[in-house]
């Protein structure tokens, strides 16, 4: 969602954890803060992620769909219509994506894609002109293993991002310590992810996430299993990422026995980064460099919570919302516009979040 105007945010959660399905809340333009409006309860199993695709009328417009995961270990998608944005009504069934624990989904070339964890493998279904979910499902299995036995005994895809440029399609996967990178031009006229090539990562690191400079030529990963930020260079003319440094997320004297980043949000004007810290429960303040290709740790805050899974800057650049999985709440923090630093403002309950996105 691009408009800096978008009032709605849509949160997931895991039903299976008590959650309520997907939370969708009004969002003050003045102070971020959220209300609670409805919930889908049990409508779709474990909602943990969601994407939004605004209306025809642009950001805030009504006629938009809201596309989720649905976590389980035989996974699935689920498409919904956002004519009422506050109701999010389903668009037929949970269509199967054939592939284990899906934690994360995009829409790129016509197609919903989602990253499967449990298998390590990416999903691509079909989105017709309606907004319905297609049943062909084309799936792309990433093979390896890493060093980290416990976590890395295969394949972990955790994200699908397509890069500024819409021709390819990025896969992060935790297992194999690698970004796989898979072509969305005129090589699949079916719109379906094409294997490109494999960048390995650090071994032992557990990429989870990735996010991209605005100058389109950077990108940054976050390693879950290492507690640090990866920064990459990226070339969309031949579809290369070359890995340039990595830093951690916490400082070491403050660090825990184990830290968990989960996720990652960059600036708009590219001048700042914020992570979040499972384990410290905390969002670390980057500072990013005008050429995009270096970070530096200037500072951590507490997170509201306890184990935020996920953090989403509004789109106007103003608030920043972490959700906090174990201690259920959505926490939101005013943006210091010159220090970039986040300041809490205010909580709402939400049973095992999982992820916040706008509309």
């Amino acid at each position: 969602m691009s408009g800096q105007w978008a009032d709605r945010a849509y949160i997931g959660s895991f039903t299976s954890a008590g959650g309520r399905g997907i939370t969708t809340a009004s969002i003050d333009l003045e102070s971020g803060a959220l209300t609670e409006l409805h919930h889908t309860e049990t409508l779709l199993p474990d909602p943990s992620y969601l994407t939004v695709t605004e209306g025809p009328g642009g950001p805030g417009s009504p006629g938009g769909h809201l596309y989720a995961v649905s976590e389980r270990e035989m996974g699935g998608a689920a498409a919904f219509s956002l004519t009422d944005r506050d109701r999010p009504e389903p668009l037929g069934e949970l269509t199967p994506v054939r592939g284990g624990g899906p934690t994360h989904l995009t829409i790129a070339a016509g197609h919903l894609i989602t990253a499967n964890y449990g298998s390590g493998s990416i999903s691509a279904l079909p989105v017709r002109a309606d907004g319905t979910l297609g049943s062909h499902v084309s799936v792309h299995q990433h093979t390896g293993d890493g060093p980290e036995t416990q976590r890395q005994e295969g394949p972990h895809a955790h994200a699908v991002v397509p890069d500024p440029s819409g021709r390819w399609l990025l896969s992060v996967d935790l297992g194999t310590d690698s970004v796989w990178i898979y072509d969305l031009r005129d090589a699949c006229p079916e719109g379906e992810p094409l294997p490109y090539a494999e960048v390995e990562l650090r071994p032992g690191s557990g990429p989870r996430h990735l996010v991209f400079h605005p100058d389109g030529d950077h990108a940054y990963v976050i390693n879950e299993l290492a507690s640090s930020v990866t920064v990459c260079s990226w070339d969309a003319a031949t579809g290369a990422l070359e890995a340039v440094s990595e830093k951690a997320t916490v400082p070491d004297s403050a660090a825990p026995e184990r830290n968990y980043p989960s996720a990652l949000v960059v600036s708009r004007d590219g001048r700042f980064a914020w992570s979040a810290n499972r384990g410290h429960d905390s969002i670390s303040l980057f500072a990013v460099a005008a050429s995009g290709d270096s970070i530096e740790l200037t500072g951590t805050v507490p997170c509201g919570g306890h184990w935020p899974r996920d953090l989403a800057l509004h789109p106007s650049g103003r608030w920043l919302y972490a959700a906090n999985e174990r201690s259920g709440d959505v926490t939101w923090f005013g943006i210091d516009q010159v220090t970039g630093t986040p300041h809490r403002e205010g909580t709402i309950p939400v049973t095992a979040a999982s992820c916040v996105v706008f509309g």
